[in-house]
């Protein structure tokens, strides 16, 4: 049997920072998505309903590639007040070639996040006018402030506003962020009053009642939501999305079941049958003359398998480069 590389969440996150190499994989990956050549099964999701919890696996396979993925992530949304995060997780990868395991990445959700982190950039670069410098963020978590270091490098802010269900939580968050960035950050007291400058839009949170709603936002701006990744979220007022210019989803038969589209289509305001390009495409040129400045544009993100597998293979790239990790003979 082969060696397998095990690698730690502290190897990890210094082997595979949130810069803009991680932006551009993503991007890749993406991009090889819209371009036929990857094999996506439908993401496997399970509530833990009496623990308010959830698991998603998702994998894919980027024809040509050596190795693929497989990602197992909870979400354990009660765990801040067990003094525990919110997420978790675990990506083993296999050979494409034997199916054998090569490498185990004990991330503990990090790769995750920070995959996640790098879409919402991919979305901004290719959707958010060029002059984009004013961020509003729905929600005071990890994610939250990912979405705001990631969106930074490539529209670099000069505001970013948070608003949370707990004030003292999007205050915290603000002060975080301003902090990192060194920009001014604000906390807001309604999601009104969040989303009236921004450029930019970003939703965060596993909440099942829409929070942004069609009369909080304007032509001009970007709406990026994260957090509808199960069946029965919904940041979003479903009138949002059927108003919207331009729906850009990450996956559409993904955001059909899971995303704000799901939604919107139960609302009635959308076709189940209506097609949209998808943010892979975009990429691609799939939206010749489009103008950021007089859309309404919403990008919906429920994360996909070849997210997964190209922050995988962008980390054991930089591990057998810089010799990290443990060997382990099964």
């Amino acid at each position: 049997m082969p060696d397998i590389k095990i690698l730690t969440e502290t190897e990890l996150r210094a082997l595979v920072p949130l810069d803009l190499s991680l932006v551009d994989s993503i991007e890749q990956g993406f991009a090889a998505l819209a371009g036929g050549g990857v094999e996506m099964p439908p993401i496997v999701s399970m509530g833990i309903h009496e623990n308010n919890g959830e698991i998603d696996i998702k994998t894919a396979h980027i024809s040509g590639a050596e190795s693929f993925t497989v990602k197992m992530s909870p979400g354990f949304y009660d765990n801040p007040a067990m003094g525990l995060p919110t997420t978790n997780g675990i990506m083993v990868v296999f050979s494409a070639k034997t199916g054998q395991v090569e490498a185990v990445l004990l991330d503990n959700g990090y790769l995750t996040e920070a995959r996640t982190a790098a879409a919402g950039a991919v979305a901004a670069r290719h959707l958010a006018r060029a002059e984009a410098s004013r961020l509003c963020v729905i929600g005071a978590g990890a994610q939250a402030k990912l979405q705001a270091e990631a969106i930074h490098l490539v529209r670099p802010l000069t505001h970013v506003t948070v608003w949370a269900r707990d004030l003292a939580k999007a205050r915290k968050a603000a002060e975080s962020i301003s902090n990192t960035l060194s920009v001014e950050a604000s906390a807001s007291e309604t999601v009104g009053e969040a989303t009236q400058t921004a450029d930019i839009i970003v939703t965060t949170t596993p909440a099942k009642t829409p929070l942004v709603q069609k009369g909080h936002v304007k032509p001009g701006q970007l709406v990026i939501a994260m957090g509808s990744d199960q069946d029965g979220k919904c940041e979003i007022d479903p009138a949002l999305v059927a108003a919207a210019d331009h729906y850009v989803p990450d996956r559409l038969s993904q955001t059909r079941v899971l995303g704000e589209l799901r939604a919107a289509m139960a609302a009635g305001l959308v076709s189940e049958t209506a097609q949209f390009p998808e943010l892979g495409e975009v990429v691609i040129g799939a939206l010749p003359g489009y103008d950021a400045a007089t859309s309404l544009t919403v990008c919906d993100l429920t994360g996909t398998g070849v997210q997964d597998t190209a922050v995988a293979t962008l980390a054991r790239k930089r591990a057998e480069a810089a010799g990290k990790g443990t060997s382990f003979t099964s």
